[in-house]
């Protein structure tokens, strides 16, 4: 993620205006009863997985993301080869997910984003061995593509799109943008759907920042989401790198998120966000039954309170149209893998972190759910229509994973009413037995109707695990809802701003509303001093009036006339004139440029041209640009103009002269005149608003060749022949400004 993007993000808080082939494919040693290939609508071919061994009830897939392995941080490689393989042996999932950015493509700097052959090269050998520890069918592999693995490729399958040729799903010649793979229990599918939204012609960073699903993906995605012709109950989930609130809608308008709710998918997996900006990147989604709704723009909560309707539980009802998201942080610095579980339909998942260190017992708890990130709406409905599967609810259950044997597995709950945690139930579990077993699930049955309450977070749950050394392992403690209720759970305003904003959706009002503004603040000042509507500082003084005060400053900025005029004209220069141009691709090439809509570019054989490629990604240099450069250097412009304008009239009721005899004395002659008065020389000499005005004109101008350094590195420019316009017109005006205000 950019520094400008985070300036962006904290400044807008109110605004809501404006491959699917597998080749050769083998049983997974103790696990996999069969796998073959399937055809599916469209032409597609998806893989099926059949499992047999206990626990017939549950299967687990295991998820990591953004692994940015790099040549500048060797101990990401490193510690995923030396961690990873021991975990997988130990967890033995039917699938392992890998959602994006395999591989970093920055200089050590973190200003050049293209990609990096040597970093691909390690990722291929440290895939390799780790599947040679886990002791998994490589088949089961699935990784995508993400912005990272997608900076300066001009075309899949061309000499630099290094995902193809070294990536697991590049070996194995699953070439589409759709992943379809179902794993089968003897009472249960579950279809997992991934997806590689990436641009189809990668820019470097920073403006690669968004997934940008074309039609054509959704209805391949749609197709594969609406396979009805299963004859045992069917879970939905969806896999890919971007998160929602950074996915842009498709040409005709359409989003991930309208599929998703159209097949009432029950998660969707992502990354992409890392966990600096939270831990709590989750969020439910629901059908809006409003028409004009500000979720297109944003949500607040987590978990917003869907449209309350009359329960229906009639036959033939529509379903509830509601998902959970669920962003999973990143390898890169956090070394967090995920467990989810699928259990009679109730998905749930645990999130690791091997900062530490291996793991040598893990605990997923897969009933009850934990009502803060895993409650539905959909589960509710199922509850209280008596759909649900009642033999899902008659056991507390946990899949623990361990190195050493288990002595024994405890659930406690607990009751938060009396304000304190009391403990209300304690059982031992026992193990689930099978002659051949996947993993190890434990149960503990319990009178789940006496744990009803109108409360999604009155009871909490934990449970506890020792082994054979004495080790004990217990989970957190975790809010649960056997009537399928959500509890309220609020982001932190990091949490919101990546997660609740649809920056893609608001990109275009943000970026009107700031050159609106632009526009206001220039001409209605002018308009009124042309029609002899003059503010003056006088006024000001005697109005007291904020409004008043404004309009003085902007007009007097509108006296100065060259600043005035060229700040006016850059405005329409931004417009309709390209910012910048510079190298797109990794190896050079044809140049690009960049207006306000996105980039134009050629590819290599110079053939086709893509215009306006990367929007909204252009975000991260556009709105930065007009909110902290453009409209922070006119208002400075007019604080000096306003400066000057008070300090004349200081000057003037010192001298008691008027305006016109003042204005025929030079500077040398007035300090000639008031040499013996000490307010004189004080007014004359210090001008400590100035002085302050000019550091911080020093300070922005610092920060704008700062910005323009970023973009020199990112796309190879020099500052006086590809972009000289963006460059040095905010210095210059600063500086034309500060020389026009010198003398009053």
């Amino acid at each position: 993620m950019n520094t400008y993007f985070i300036f962006l993000l904290l400044s807008f808080t109110t605004l809501a205006f404006h491959g699917t082939a597998t080749t050769h494919q083998q049983q997974q040693e103790g696990s996999l009863s069969f796998s073959k290939e399937a055809n599916h609508g469209g032409g597609g071919k998806g893989r099926v997985i059949g499992v047999e061994g206990g626990p017939e009830s549950v299967v687990w897939v295991v998820q990591l993301s953004d692994l940015h392995f790099s040549v500048h941080h060797p101990d990401r490689a490193l510690d995923f080869k030396r961690l990873v393989g021991p975990a997988l042996s130990m967890i033995n999932p039917s699938l392992v997910l890998i959602t994006g950015d395999l591989t970093d493509g920055k200089s050590k700097d973190l200003l050049t984003m293209k990609q990096n052959e040597e970093e691909w090269v390690e990722y291929e050998k440290v895939m390799g061995d780790v599947i040679t520890r886990s002791r998994l069918d490589k088949s089961i592999f699935y990784d995508l593509r993400g912005n990272h693995d997608n900076f300066g490729v001009p075309n899949v399958g061309g000499s630099l799109d290094f995902f193809s040729k070294y990536s697991i799903n590049g070996k194995l010649g699953r070439r589409g943008n759709v992943n379809i793979i179902t794993i089968e229990t003897a009472e249960w599918k579950h279809l997992f759907v991934g997806f590689d939204s990436t641009m189809s012609v990668g820019l470097r960073g920073p403006t690669n920042l968004f997934g940008h699903p074309t039609d054509e993906l959704l209805t391949e995605i749609d197709s594969e989401l609406s396979r009805c012709n299963f004859t045992k109950p069917v879970t939905k989930i969806s896999f890919g790198h971007f998160p929602l609130s950074f996915s842009a809608s498709s040409f005709s308008g359409r989003s991930l998120k309208d599929i998703f709710l159209k097949h009432s998918l029950s998660a969707y997996l992502c990354g992409h966000l890392h966990t600096r900006f939270g831990k709590n990147l989750k969020r439910h989604h629901h059908l809006s039954h409003h028409v004009i709704s500000s979720e297109k723009f944003f949500q607040l909560n987590m978990n917003q309170m869907p449209f309350e309707s009359a329960k229906n539980c009639s036959f033939g009802a529509p379903p509830v149209e509601d998902f959970w998201e669920w962003e999973m942080g990143d390898w890169r610095k956090s070394r967090a893998m995920r467990i989810v579980a699928i259990d009679r339909g109730h998905v749930s998942y645990v999130d690791l972190n091997f900062k530490s260190g291996a793991k040598k017992t893990i605990i997923l708890p897969t009933f009850p759910l934990d009502s803060r990130f895993m409650s539905s709406s959909s589960s509710r409905l199922k509850y209280e229509c008596q759909y649900m599967v009642p033999r899902s609810y008659e056991t507390i259950r946990a899949l623990v994973f361990s190195v050493s044997p288990i002595l024994s597995v405890t659930a406690r709950i607990y009751d938060s009413r009396p304000g304190h945690l009391d403990m209300v139930m304690e059982a031992l579990m026992r193990k689930n037995s099978d002659k051949s077993s996947r993993g190890d699930l434990y149960l503990a049955p319990w009178n789940y109707g006496a744990f009803e309450d109108p409360s999604p977070d009155r009871f909490w749950l934990q449970i506890e695990a020792t082994d054979v050394m004495g080790r004990s392992t217990m989970t957190e403690l975790r809010p649960f809802s056997v009537n399928g209720r959500s509890a309220k759970y609020s982001w932190t305003w990091k949490e919101f701003f990546v997660m609740g904003v649809q920056w893609a959706t608001l990109y275009y009002p943000i970026l009107w509303s700031a050159l609106y503004f632009l526009f206001f603040i220039l001409l209605v000042p002018k308009a009124l001093l042309v029609f002899s509507k003059q503010y003056t500082y006088k006024n000001f003084v005697t109005k007291k009036g904020i409004i008043d005060g404004i309009v003085w400053v902007l007009q007097e900025l509108c006296k100065i006339v060259m600043v005035w005029y060229g700040i006016l004209g850059y405005l329409f220069y931004l417009i309709l004139f390209p910012w910048c141009f510079g190298q797109v691709f990794t190896d050079g090439g044809n140049i690009g440029y960049m207006t306000y809509m996105g980039w134009v570019v050629k590819t290599f054989d110079s053939k086709d041209t893509h215009e306006y490629i990367g929007s909204p990604d252009v975000m991260v240099v556009v709105l930065p640009h007009l909110v902290f450069m453009v409209l922070p250097a006119t208002l400075l412009c007019g604080a000096l103009a306003a400066e000057r304008s008070v300090h004349k009239e200081r000057v003037l009721s010192l001298s008691g002269k008027k305006e016109d005899d003042y204005s025929r004395k030079n500077d040398r002659s007035l300090s000639h005149d008031y040499g013996g008065s000490r307010r004189a020389k004080l007014c004359l000499g210090v001008r400590w608003i100035r002085k302050i005005l000019l550091v911080v004109c020093l300070a922005l101008c610092w920060k704008h060749f700062m910005n323009c350094r970023v973009l020199i590195k990112a796309y190879e420019m020099n500052p006086l022949i590809h972009f000289p316009v963006y460059s040095f017109f905010v210095p210059l005006l600063l500086a034309y400004a500060a020389y026009k205000t010198a003398r009053p």
